[in-house]
């Protein structure tokens, strides 16, 4: 339930509810919007009495919660989440983009990607230094030394960095090199994993499992924060259906469904949402018009050679056009790039 109090209700009364909620056995989360405070708990009571709450001085009204997903509800928070690192802020009025490559090659690869992408608008730089393939014989990544040449590169850039954390055995090593950390979509319900990330403050980016409902990924999002890591960022980035035509299916519809249901940023990755070259322009620019809070692109100078996902990866002077039209889109429709 969600227990929102008088906007002139002082501390000493907010922590008297407070009291009381985990004196009853509730797991207390709270949350202060711009006028008033609001305490989420947390609890499998079904048959509590919410007048017990309702008659604390300071009290306005007293909420349950019918979704499953109880802290990334809206109900609970009912402003958007602006997950913040450094100056870059991601879930306001603003498209962040997020772009690099697939796969972390070399030291040489990754400073010209970085370069490139920084002077076209990006802020955060991504790439993948552990990769989950579907095949054993596949490049599996560079590891820790690929995580050392894309912070160099970031930092001579100014950029932040993103990549993909597999297991929580190696979350010790990541933070110290990660702004966000990346679960991806086949690691979207490895519990044990999110709720490692749950105990850290580092903002995670959350992939949509390829078949996974959107009340299903919201859930995801609420292991990492009942464990007390509020910086969730959603990502969708397609779901696999019967259509061949492309890798995946990229569910545009889930933006708005997604800010309805939830105070959680999302943003689009249409590199993996398509996995066409000629297609992610089109659902970069249609994930913005959507209400997108940022997009994850891919990008390679040389994607012919490129290590993984080159036939999904943009040229460079492809990114630098489709940076102007999603800047036209999004100041029409009310932000910025």
């Amino acid at each position: 339930m969600v227990v929102v109090m008088e906007k002139n209700a002082t501390q000493a009364q907010i922590e008297h509810v407070v009291a009381t909620l985990i004196e009853k056995n509730f797991d207390v989360h709270r949350s202060t919007g711009i006028s008033r405070t609001v305490i989420g708990a947390i609890g499998d009571k079904a048959n509590f009495d919410e007048r017990e709450f309702l008659v604390l001085d300071g009290v306005s009204e007293v909420v349950r919660i019918t979704e499953p997903y109880k802290l990334a509800s809206r109900t609970f928070h009912p402003e958007n989440t602006i997950v913040q690192i450094k100056d870059v802020k991601i879930g306001g009025d603003e498209v962040v983009v997020m772009a690099g490559p697939c796969s972390i090659e070399n030291e040489e690869q990754i400073e010209t990607i970085a370069a490139l992408v920084k002077k076209s608008g990006a802020k955060i730089l991504r790439g993948g230094a552990f990769k989950p393939r579907t095949s054993p014989y596949s490049f599996q990544g560079m590891g820790e030394e690929g995580l050392r040449i894309m912070r160099a590169a970031a930092d001579r850039n100014d950029l932040l960095i993103v990549s993909e954390i597999m297991d929580r055995a190696q979350l010790d090593m990541m933070v110290n090199y990660c702004d966000i950390l990346q679960v991806g979509a086949r690691n979207m319900q490895n519990f044990d994993l999110l709720k490692a990330l749950g105990k850290v403050q580092t903002p995670i980016l959350l992939k949509r499992g390829m078949s996974a409902t959107i009340e299903e990924t919201l859930m995801s999002a609420e292991y990492i924060m009942a464990g007390g890591n509020y910086n969730v960022i959603i990502c969708e980035r397609g779901i696999r259906t019967f259509e061949k035509y492309t890798r995946n299916t990229m569910d545009i519809s889930a933006i708005p469904v997604i800010q309805k249901l939830s105070h959680l940023p999302i943003i689009a990755d249409p590199s993996h949402g398509t996995g066409i070259r000629n297609k992610v322009a089109p659902m970069a620019r249609a994930s913005v018009a959507a209400g997108a809070h940022g997009l994850q692109i891919e990008v390679h100078h040389d994607p012919d050679h490129a290590a993984s996902d080159g036939a999904q990866s943009l040229y460079p002077e492809q990114f630098d056009r489709l940076m102007e039209e999603c800047r036209l889109i999004a100041k029409a429709i009310g932000k910025r790039m």
